[in-house]
C-alpha cells in the first residue's frame, strides 16, 4: 500500500540518441561546475562548495522566461568509468522538490553513436497533477538532451 507521500511522486524517463562519440558527449555531460554549455535554461552557474566532483554543490541562475530564479544543486556521483551522473536539487525557489536525475550514457549499437538517458523522481507540487509535474519536467530534461545532441554533433564536424 502506497504512503500518502509516496501518492505524490513522480518520474520519468527521457532518451536522446546523438551522433557524436561517447567520449565526447561524455566530456561535456559530466562537467557539472559548466551546464551552460549546453542547458539553455542556466543563466549562470558557481559552485558553491566542491570542486565539481561528487559532493560539490552548484548554484544555477535561470533564465527569466521560467517560474523561478535559481537552483542550488549537488552532484551526488559521477562515475567516469561507467558513465553515470546522478544530481539532486537541494533548494531554490521552483517547484522541482526532491528532484533527483540519473544520466546514464551508453555506446549506441551504431557506430560513432551514443545514447543518453535521464531518468527523474521528484515530488507533486500541491495544485499539480503528476501529469503537469512530469510534462514540465520532461520539456526541460528533452531540451537540456537535444541541446547537448546538438553540441555534441556540431563538434563532430568540425573535427
Amino acid at each position: 500500500m502506497k504512503t500518502s507521500q509516496e501518492q505524490h511522486v513522480c518520474g520519468s524517463t527521457v532518451v536522446q540518441t546523438i551522433n557524436a562519440p561517447l567520449p565526447l558527449v561524455w566530456s561535456i555531460l559530466r562537467r557539472f561546475d559548466n551546464p551552460k554549455t549546453f542547458k539553455h535554461f542556466v543563466k549562470t552557474c558557481k559552485l558553491r562548495s566542491g570542486d565539481g566532483g561528487e559532493g560539490s554543490v552548484r548554484e544555477v541562475t535561470v533564465v527569466s522566461d521560467l517560474p523561478a530564479s535559481f537552483s542550488l544543486e549537488r552532484l551526488d556521483e559521477l562515475d567516469d568509468e561507467s558513465h553515470v551522473m546522478v544530481i539532486s536539487i537541494i533548494g531554490g525557489d521552483h517547484r522541482l522538490v526532491n528532484y533527483q536525475s540519473k544520466t546514464t550514457v551508453f555506446v549506441a549499437a551504431e557506430e560513432e553513436k551514443t545514447v543518453v538517458v535521464e531518468s527523474y523522481v521528484v515530488d507533486v507540487p500541491e495544485g499539480n497533477t503528476e501529469e503537469e509535474t512530469t510534462l514540465f519536467a520532461d520539456t526541460i530534461v528533452g531540451c537540456n538532451l537535444r541541446s547537448l545532441a546538438k553540441l555534441s554533433e556540431k563538434m563532430v564536424e568540425l573535427t
